[in-house]
């Protein structure tokens, strides 16, 4: 009797913040995230001179959970977060931890763009949602098998989500997605007037 099983499966955690720890108001970090992106000239030069339409802090400030409070707040959910996806992942961490790395602004206008990527020397990424208008981008996942995939047909158009080689995800405000950092993803061009506001992060395997 034929018998036929998934290997190798690629994780995606979806939740709501709320569903671990302490609730974050959504308009007040909203606000944070926009009070912050209209200070922080540093990170308007580099998104000027890099071409990168809208705003994000990743190359400007990597210390707000220090600076804010809310962000604080927002480390303490997100850690509980990935713990729970780490358990899940059955990862072997011994006596230490993931840790938070890296935590930045991204705020994506009407026309912007994330091109696919991954997050290198991380071992869980993420992105919880801060403001999301109807219509606004989802994200985008690659199956990471893609390029080894040389003579491989198309999936039909109703494959199992298991099956096919693109998923797109279109979370809600105050959901939080985790992926391992490998996992190639993108943001495609945001198509309505209204701005795209999201945190994301990656988590380390720390001391």
């Amino acid at each position: 009797m034929s018998n036929i099983k998934s290997l190798f499966a690629t994780r995606l955690y979806h939740a709501q913040l709320s569903e671990r720890g302490k609730p974050i108001n959504p308009d007040e970090l909203e606000d944070s995230c926009i009070a912050i992106a209209n200070d922080d000239e540093a990170g308007q030069d580099w998104c000027e001179e890099n071409g990168y339409a809208g705003y994000t802090s990743y190359a400007s400030l990597d210390d707000l959970p220090y600076r804010f409070p809310i962000f604080k707040d927002l480390k303490k959910v997100l850690d509980k977060h990935v713990k729970a996806f780490a358990k899940d992942l059955a990862f072997d961490l011994g006596a230490r931890k993931l840790k938070l790395d890296s935590l930045w602004i991204n705020i994506l206008p009407e026309g912007g763009i994330h091109t696919a990527h991954i997050h290198p020397h991380s071992v869980i990424s993420g992105t919880t949602y801060v403001t999301m208008p109807e219509g606004a981008s989802a994200i985008k996942f690659e199956d990471p098998r893609l390029a080894m995939m040389m003579a491989s047909p198309g999936r039909v158009k109703d494959a199992p989500e298991d099956l096919r080689q693109f998923i797109y995800v279109a979370p809600q405000v105050g959901d939080v997605l985790l992926w391992e950092s490998w996992l190639r993803h993108e943001v495609p061009m945001n198509m309505v007037e209204e701005d795209r506001v999201s945190v994301s992060f990656n988590y380390g395997w720390g001391s």
